[in-house]
């Protein structure tokens, strides 16, 4: 044993590069649950949501077109920018007389976006909401678009305009459904401690 050796260098007891004893392993996720449940309420939830704020939005429209002193109807026909969002509203209303093609659509396109979040580790609410009325407004409007599109360009621009926005709020509401349900947060931060 040399006097002149220095002080040995701090090592710390968990280096990155050591590697785990064999009887530990890393941190780890457990697998995220509720997931296919959260889909199936969310999409049901969206067939209700479109049909309650496009009867909403009709019935908001009708007493509008009433008090201007016009004899409200049924949109058919009506070539002009108006008729296209009253064709909208008219077509959100009746969303669940469709809901054997409605849900599953909602379904899928949920599940091929918000669907994926938990297992990419997004756990933030505002990315759910946000991507839900994106979807919500592209199923939506773009289905009111292509039936607004027999009444004209006009038409066709009102009814993705309404449409889009019954979408849009529908979807945001079925965005922080499934985040609800499913509480992404707390599934992948929540470890198994258990020993047993």
């Amino acid at each position: 044993m040399s006097d002149n050796a220095g002080p040995e260098p701090h090592v710390p007891p968990s280096a990155p590069d050591s590697p785990l004893p064999g009887y530990a392993m890393a941190a780890r996720p457990r697998r995220v649950k509720r997931v296919k449940l959260a889909l199936f309420l969310s999409s049901m939830a969206a067939c209700v949501v479109v049909a309650i704020v496009g009867f909403l939005m009709m019935a908001l429209s009708f007493t509008v077109i009433g008090l201007a002193g016009q004899a409200p109807g049924l949109a058919v026909g009506a070539g002009d920018f108006r008729g296209g969002a009253l064709l909208a509203t008219q077509l959100a209303a009746m969303n669940f007389i469709l809901f054997f093609i409605t849900v599953p659509a909602a379904a899928l396109a949920l599940g091929l976006s918000i669907g994926r979040f938990p297992y990419r580790g997004i756990t933030a609410p505002a990315s759910y909401v946000r991507w839900g009325a994106v979807w919500g407004a592209v199923l939506v409007g773009g289905t009111t678009f292509g039936f607004g599109w027999f009444g004209g360009a006009a038409s066709a621009l009102g009814a993705l305009m309404c449409g889009g926005c019954i979408g849009a709020i529908a979807g945001a509401f079925c965005g922080f459904l499934f985040h609800a349900i499913v509480q992404p947060a707390r599934q992948l931060t929540q470890m198994d401690v258990s020993v047993f």
